[in-house]
């Protein structure tokens, strides 16, 4: 593998074809490097100054970690740039302006100089494969060898901005739930360590038994206050080990994905969310002018599932051997019927891609009224569940108060 050569950040100073007096910043190789790029804008440099690196990074623009909001805003900015008429290499400039994220208007000058340095957009952007996308890449190239990158760039943009909005989607509808029960968990935890014991202390003077749940109660509590590190340490040991088992094994990603789809709820959220990223990509590589084929090959690596992901391959093989897209899907067993018929017209009309984005935009709806009505079934359950647990342990406390308040 080549090493990555590192680039410098640099201030400059030039005249332009105007005769104006002009500044920016600009990053690069070296100082003639960067003097090339500026001859290549119309830019003449009259000073070139490298910038200062801050001893052990203290002092210099914080960076953020680069987000799929970022890569979408950046792919957006760029197709409007283009389509207003702005030179691509200008167009780099003119974007960075505009990102506060230090990390992200790094990878835009990047792009830039491997553009200035003449390679095509396409290939300057497989530099950065953990930000774009093999199906990005290949929608960009075929513009570019099409003429067609302005409206190339505005279809990858839409689709960025419909798959992020999904991801978005998927995430509230599990956020509210995951952080409700966090902090039911916390507060359960903290009244067994530091409320409970209070109340054990002012029970051994009663002298009488107690009731069976505040007994359960107090033993939970003394096992809390005992084994609670080695809780925490179990937990976090499998947090950890789960996160890296879907990292790194394939195997274990895919079985957790199907086994995703069975989750009460939650599995309807996903097979929607699923079928619209299938409809959505396939639309959007179609329209392109991407082979068929071709395009079920991007597809698969979209979708976001095991299940789909087997069954996009599934239908490519059919398609491949000269079976009709619709009766490949069908066969599947995993795709609405609506969609198989939607298809089925889209294949007979010679408007496969139209009725692809019907299909993407109906789903993607669902999506968006599936996640409003979990909302709001989850938040009275969840606070029932509060009630039960919380309410639960307090009531368990005071029921020996109220015993003896009889008794009086």
């Amino acid at each position: 593998m080549a090493k990555q050569i590192k680039n410098s950040s640099f201030t400059w100073e030039g005249v332009n074809r105007r005769g104006q007096t002009i500044k920016g910043d600009m990053t690069g190789q070296n100082a003639a490097m960067v003097k090339a790029q500026l001859r290549k804008q119309g830019v003449n440099p009259i000073k070139v100054r490298k910038v200062a690196q801050p001893l052990f990074g203290i002092g210099g623009p914080k960076k953020k970690k680069i987000t799929t909001g970022d890569v979408t805003f950046f792919t957006r900015q760029m197709a409007t740039m283009i389509k207003a008429g702005v030179p691509l290499v200008q167009s780099f400039d003119i974007v960075a302006d505009g990102v506060d994220n230090q990390s992200m208007k790094d990878l835009i000058f990047g792009i830039r100089d491997s553009v200035s340095a003449g390679n095509d957009f396409a290939s300057a952007l497989k530099q950065y494969p953990e930000y774009f996308d093999d199906l990005t890449c290949n929608l960009v190239e075929s513009g570019e060898q099409a003429g067609a990158l302005e409206a190339m760039l505005d279809k990858v943009a839409i689709y960025k901005e419909k798959t992020e909005s999904l991801r978005k989607k998927i995430k509230k509808a599990l956020m509210y739930p995951a952080i409700t029960l966090a902090i039911a968990f916390i507060v359960t935890v903290i009244l067994l360590l530091k409320v409970v014991p209070t109340f054990q202390e002012m029970f051994s003077n009663f002298g009488a038994e107690l009731p069976a749940p505040t007994q359960f109660v107090v033993f939970l509590s003394e096992q809390v206050q005992a084994y609670w590190l080695q809780g925490f340490a179990i937990i976090a040991a499998f947090g950890i080990a789960f996160t890296q088992a879907l990292k790194r094994s394939p195997k274990f990603r895919d079985n957790f994905e199907r086994f995703t789809l069975q989750v009460p709820i939650f599995g309807d959220l996903i097979r929607k969310a699923a079928v619209a990223r299938y409809a959505r990509v396939l639309s959007t590589t179609f329209a392109a002018g991407v082979p068929l084929v071709e395009a079920l090959e991007s597809v698969a690596g979209a979708v976001g599932n095991a299940v789909y992901k087997d069954a996009v391959l599934k239908i490519r093989d059919e398609v491949s051997s000269g079976q009709q897209m619709h009766f490949a899907m069908k066969a599947t067993g995993v795709f609405p019927n609506m969609v198989v018929q939607m298809t089925s017209i889209g294949e007979e009309s010679g408007a496969l891609d139209a009725m692809l984005d019907k299909a993407a935009s109906y789903f993607e709806e669902e999506v968006d009224t599936t996640v409003d009505g979990l909302t709001a079934m989850l938040e009275p359950m969840v606070m029932a569940f509060l009630g039960v647990v919380i309410g639960g342990l307090i009531i368990a406390m005071y029921l020996p108060i109220f015993q003896m308040g009889d008794v009086v």
